[in-house]
C-alpha cells in the first residue's frame, strides 16, 4: 500500500522554525549590544592617532623613482583621449571591506578616503565617477584587461605590480602593523619564525611583505575582518594587515594589541590604471595636484584618515604643495586621557558579540531582502533556466550515436566539471567581458548568470544523461515497434520518462546555484546589483562584526530549507505513486468498467 508522503508537516515546521528565528532576532531587547560604530562613516580630526612609536628599524627608505617631477596642466587635458571604457565615465574597481580607506556605507554606497579623494579628483577632470565591487586577489586582473578604467583600493605600489599595471603619484602611505593576542611572546616582527601561523589577506603587499621578506608561508584570508576574527579566537599566532585596518578593527576588551610597525617610502598608495593607459594617470596625478593644492585633500584626510604624515613623504608629485595639516600628534595627546580600558572579555562573550549581535541583526535583513534577495533569485533563475536549456542538449549529445556530437559534449562536461566555479568566472567575465562590452555596457552582471549557466550546464547534463539511460531498453524498444522512428521514440517515450526520474537531483543542483550566486562578486558589481553575501559582508566591513554574514545565512536557509523538502517530497512521491486514497479510486472505477455499468 502507498502511504501519504509525511515530507510536508515537516517543511511546514522547518518553515515555521525558521520565521520564529527571525522574528526573535528582529524583535529581540537585547541591550547588550545596541550601538555599533559604523567603520565606514568619517571619524573626523578629533580620532586622531599618533605615528606609530615602535617602528620597526632595518626598513631603510628607497629612492622614489616613480613620483612624477611635474603634472600636465588641468586646461590640456581632452578627456575624450582617456581611453575610458564609457566616455565621460570613470569605472573604478575598488573594496567593500577595508574601512575607512574603502568600504561601502549604510546607505549602500562605495565611500571611504580612497574614493572620495579619487571623485574629487575626477570632478577636477571633469569625469563622474562609478563604483564596482570586487576582490582584492583580481582587481589588478580586472584592471590590467580594461574591465575597470581605474582601481582605488590602498593599493601600495611594488615593481611586481607595476609589471601589471600602472599607477598614478602616491595620495596615502601605509604602515605595516604586527598585531598578536595579548600577552603573545612576539614582540616584534623577527620574533616570527617558520611554523607560525601568520595571517595575511590574499594579495595585499602585506602578503608579499610575509613571503617575500619573512619567507615564511602565511594563512591567506580573503577578507580583513575574516582575519582579525581567526586572531581574535586564536586560530592565528599573529596577523600582519595595514595600520589603518588593525587600528579600527581593535575594539576595546578585545584581547589583541599592535606590537610593531614598519614602513618603507618607497612603496606608496596609488590608483592602478591599465599599463599603456598613461593619458589616464596623467589626468589623475593632475588632478591629484590640484585638490591638493586648493585644500580638499587636507579636508578629506583631516576627516577620514587623520594621522601625521611620515617623515619625507608628501603626496602628488614632486611640485605639489605639502597639504596643510592639522597637528594630529597633539590632538591624539588631548584626547588621550578621555580613552577608557575596558576589561578582557571572556571566549564566550568574544564568540556572542562576534556572531550574534541581535542590533546587527536587525539591521541586516532590511538590505538582505531588499536588495541581496533579488539579486541572487534573479541570478539562480536565469543560470537555472539557461544550465536547464544546455544540459539537455549535452545530454542528448552525449548519448548520440554519432561520434561528433558525442565528443563535443564530452570535451565540454569534462572541462566545465573539473575547473573551479571561481575560475570559469574569471574566464568568462575577463576573456568575454571586453569582446562584449558594447552589448553589455561593461557590466558583468548577465555574463556572470552566463558563467554560472555554463558552469551547472555541465552537471545538469550529466544528471540528464544518466536519468534518460536509467530508462528500460524495453522503453525503446516498445515505442519502435509500434512504427516510431529513433527520434520520435527518444524524444517522446525515453527522454520525457529520464527528465522525470532526475528532477530531485535538478533541485539540488538549483540549490547549489542559489549558493554559488556569491562568486559573481569576483568579477565586479555595482552596489545595487550584490547578492546576499555581498550585501552581508558591507554590512560586516562597517561594523567589523560578522553578525551580518550569519543574517545573511539565514536568508540562504529561508531559500533552501523548503527546496530540500520539496526535493524529498517529489522523490517519495516518484518511488510511491499517487496517495492511497487517489488509488482507490482508479481501483474502484476499474471494477465498475468491468461490470459493464
Amino acid at each position: 500500500m502507498a502511504r501519504l508522503p509525511a515530507s510536508r508537516p515537516r517543511v511546514v515546521i522547518a518553515l515555521l522554525a525558521v520565521l520564529m528565528l527571525l522574528f526573535a532576532v528582529a524583535c529581540s531587547s537585547d541591550s547588550g549590544n545596541t550601538t555599533t560604530a559604523d567603520l565606514c562613516a568619517p571619524p573626523g580630526p578629533s580620532a586622531a592617532a599618533p605615528a606609530p612609536a615602535n617602528v620597526a628599524g632595518g626598513e631603510a627608505a628607497g629612492v622614489d623613482r616613480y613620483t612624477t617631477a611635474t603634472t600636465e596642466p588641468l586646461d590640456s587635458i581632452d578627456i575624450n583621449q582617456l581611453g575610458l571604457a564609457q566616455p565621460g565615465v570613470l569605472n573604478v574597481g575598488t573594496l567593500s571591506d577595508a574601512p575607512p580607506s574603502i568600504c561601502v556605507n549604510s546607505a549602500g554606497a562605495f565611500t571611504g578616503f580612497d574614493n572620495e579623494l579619487l571623485k574629487a579628483v575626477a570632478e577636477k577632470i571633469g569625469l563622474r565617477v562609478q563604483f564596482s565591487g570586487t576582490e582584492f586577489a583580481s582587481l589588478l586582473s580586472l584592471v590590467s584587461t580594461g574591465r575597470f578604467d581605474a582601481g582605488s583600493s590602498s593599493i601600495t605600489t611594488t615593481d611586481e605590480r607595476r609589471r601589471e599595471v600602472g599607477f598614478t603619484n602616491g595620495y596615502d602611505f601605509g604602515y605595516f602593523s604586527l598585531v598578536v593576542p595579548t600577552g603573545s611572546p612576539i614582540t616584534a616582527f623577527t620574533d616570527l619564525k617558520p611554523g607560525m601561523r601568520v595571517g595575511v589577506v590574499q594579495g595585499t603587499v602585506q602578503d608579499e611583505y610575509v613571503t617575500g621578506t619573512l619567507h615564511l608561508d602565511p594563512v591567506k584570508y580573503p577578507d580583513y575582518n575574516t582575519a582579525y576574527a581567526n586572531l581574535k579566537t586564536g586560530q592565528i599566532d599573529a596577523w600582519v594587515a595595514p595600520s589603518q585596518q588593525a587600528t579600527g578593527a581593535i575594539k576595546p576588551g578585545d584581547p589583541t594589541t599592535i606590537v610593531q610597525n614598519t614602513f618603507s617610502l618607497d612603496n606608496f598608495v596609488g590608483w592602478a590604471v591599465r599599463k599603456n593607459n598613461q593619458p589616464l594617470i596623467d589626468a589623475l596625478n593632475a588632478g591629484l595636484d590640484a585638490v591638493i593644492a586648493d585644500g580638499t585633500y587636507a579636508e578629506l584626510y583631516s576627516n577620514w584618515v587623520p594621522r601625521p604624515l611620515p617623515p619625507g613623504w608628501k603626496p602628488g608629485s614632486k611640485s605639489a604643495p605639502t597639504p596643510q595639516l592639522p597637528d594630529f600628534e597633539k590632538i591624539a595627546a588631548e584626547n588621550r586621557h578621555t580613552d577608557q580600558s575596558a576589561a578582557p572579555k571572556s571566549t564566550l562573550q568574544q564568540l556572542k558579540d562576534t556572531f550574534f549581535n541581535w542590533s546587527l541583526y536587525r539591521q541586516a535583513f532590511p538590505d538582505l531582502f531588499k536588495t541581496g534577495l533579488p539579486n541572487t533569485l534573479i541570478l539562480a533563475l536565469v543560470s537555472g533556466v539557461l544550465g536547464t536549456l544546455i544540459g539537455i542538449l549535452l545530454a542528448v549529445a552525449g548519448i548520440s550515436r554519432t561520434r561528433w556530437l558525442r565528443w563535443p559534449a564530452r570535451v565540454y562536461t569534462d572541462i566545465f566539471r573539473g575547473l573551479p566555479a571561481v575560475v570559469i568566472i574569471l574566464l568568462i567575465g575577463l576573456g568575454v567581458g571586453p569582446v562584449v562590452k558594447g552589448l553589455t555596457g561593461n557590466n558583468p552582471y548577465w555574463l556572470g548568470a552566463v558563467a554560472l549557466a555554463l558552469l551547472s550546464s555541465a552537471y545538469i547534463g550529466e544528471i540528464f544523461r544518466s536519468g534518460i539511460q536509467s530508462v528500460e531498453a524495453g522503453q525503446l524498444e516498445a515505442a519502435r515497434a509500434i512504427g516510431f522512428g529513433y527520434r520520435q521514440a527518444m524524444t517522446l517515450v525515453v527522454i520525457p520518462q529520464g527528465i522525470r526520474r532526475v528532477l530531485p537531483a535538478l533541485m539540488n543542483q538549483f540549490i547549489a546555484l542559489i549558493k554559488d550566486s556569491s562568486l559573481i562578486y569576483f568579477l565586479g558589481l555595482l552596489a545595487t546589483q550584490r547578492e546576499l553575501f555581498a550585501v552581508g559582508r558591507d554590512l560586516n566591513s562597517q561594523t567589523g562584526n560578522l553578525s551580518p554574514l550569519v543574517a545573511a545565512g539565514l536568508v540562504y536557509l529561508i531559500l533552501t530549507i523548503p527546496l530540500t523538502h520539496l526535493v524529498n517530497y517529489i522523490d517519495r512521491r516518484l518511488r510511491t505513486g499517487r496517495a492511497e486514497a487517489a488509488a482507490a479510486e482508479v481501483e474502484q472505477a476499474v471494477v465498475t468498467e468491468g461490470r459493464g455499468a
